[in-house]
């Protein structure tokens, strides 16, 4: 799963025409965070992570077989 993430986050970064520098500058953090992400490192805090796919305008859908019923649950999660 990491590295397939790290693929796409490259992917977006050179197309995007970032350096990895670029990119976590705009992202808000360290130049090492991205070289991490893109390498698969795991453990990487996840707050970071968001940061750098919201520049990359890159969105997360989280899918369960009860996805469902928990957005009539909480219908206003952000999900």
């Amino acid at each position: 799963m990491m590295n397939q993430l790290a693929n796409i986050i490259l992917f977006h970064r050179k197309r995007s025409g970032l350096t990895q520098l670029e990119l976590a500058e705009m992202a808000g953090v360290g130049k090492n965070m991205v070289y991490e992400l893109e390498n698969g490192k795991q453990g990487v805090r996840l707050d970071n992570l968001f940061k750098v796919l919201r520049v990359l305008n890159i969105e997360v859908t989280f899918q369960s077989p009860l996805r469902e019923s928990f957005l009539k649950e909480y219908p206003d999660a952000d999900c």
